[in-house]
């Protein structure tokens, strides 16, 4: 689940779960890097007044940019120069000898029953199309050929789309979601079960059942994944692939503390060590479409074909012109400027 606010990075970490007997092997052979990433700086409580400030913030960048598509808040503050540490952060990790996060980490702003915050249904997609047909388009990669006798999937927070490739079936294709009425529209699913992760984690089904599991934009909202990654693996077959796609957009108030307070680097890190300290799988890996380097070429495409029209203009009507191409220009201003902000003094008042 995500607000409709910027359009997003999409990042997705996969894995596939270790045969028992080549554990320890595949861990031994890893290697180890010198000045590899640290953890995120677990945030000490948040306080009320910036919670409600991101979200106001939030909201008012999106109706400034009357719905341009503007870039992440928390990416725009990492510089990119050739490599992005996003595509680099789970390359040769140094895992820290204990689970570096602390129970505060998981906390929440909005620690109301999230079977009420649920209850309505949402027939919306919470990523744009750019990122929908970027997903599809790894999935259609990484899983078994439709059909395939036996093949099992869990799409784990499950919604009304799963976001498979067109056609797309199995035999037992199960969704978990949280509102009965979005899982019965989807079409992909030949059974779905209810049930808040964040009250039971405990998955119902048995050991080593499913080819592949997925989740869609909803890691950041799971406030004990641990207990939920052990139950990943238990119910995977060995050799089974887990898929954790997430973006730059979240509900503010129901993720995590650490997942508010942290970068698209730092994200795909946490997910890393989700999985590395779950236990039994293989090291992950990171998929990231570069989706604002063409959110760039696009806007340049756009600029240019605008300055052609210009020319071609009578005095009056350019100055009419112009006029609405600056007015644009600073809404888009306004919207980078307001991310910023929270980014980089949204991250102090954490501190």
């Amino acid at each position: 689940m995500a607000t409709l606010a910027t359009r997003p990075d999409l990042l997705l970490v996969a894995l596939r779960r270790s045969r028992p007997r080549t554990l320890r092997a595949r861990a031994a052979a890893a290697p180890r890097a010198r000045g590899a990433p640290v953890p995120p700086r677990a945030t000490r409580p948040r306080r009320v007044f910036l919670g409600l400030g991101a979200a106001f913030v939030d909201q008012l960048a999106y109706m400034a940019s009357s719905g341009v598509p503007s870039r992440s808040f928390v990416a725009a503050a990492r510089p990119r120069q050739g490599v992005s540490p996003v595509e680099e952060i789970l390359k040769n990790v140094e895992w820290p000898d204990e689970f570096p996060f602390k129970p505060d980490d998981f906390s929440r702003f909005d620690e109301s029953s999230d079977t009420v915050f649920y209850s309505a249904p949402r027939f919306v997609t919470h990523i744009d199309d750019q990122a929908i047909r970027a997903l599809t388009k790894y999935y259609s990669q990484v899983l078994p050929p439709s059909n395939t006798p036996g093949v099992a999937i869990l799409d784990m927070c499950s919604s009304w789309v799963s976001h498979y490739p067109p056609g797309y079936g199995q035999e037992k294709i199960v969704g978990m979601g949280m509102n009965e009425d979005e899982l019965k529209k989807n079409p992909v699913l030949t059974e779905y079960v209810v049930q808040d992760l964040n009250l039971n984690p405990k998955l119902p089904f048995e050991d080593n059942t499913f080819e592949v599991i997925t989740n869609v934009v909803s890691v950041d909202y799971l406030n004990k994944p641990m207990d939920v990654f052990k139950e990943m693996r238990r119910i995977l077959k060995p050799s089974g692939l887990a898929i954790m796609s997430f973006s730059n957009r979240c509900f503010w108030t129901k993720a995590i503390s650490i997942w508010t307070s942290t970068g698209d680097a730092d994200h795909a890190w946490i997910v890393g060590a989700y999985f590395h300290f779950a236990g039994g799988f293989e090291a992950p890996e990171l998929w990231y479409p570069l989706c604002r380097q063409r959110e760039k070429a696009r806007l340049e495409t756009t600029l240019r074909r605008l300055l052609e029209a210009a020319r071609r203009l009578p005095l009056a009507r350019l100055s009419i012109f112009c006029f609405s191409v600056c007015s644009l220009l600073a809404r888009w201003s306004l919207a980078y400027i307001l991310g910023y902000f929270v980014t980089h003094c949204g991250r102090l008042l954490y501190l």
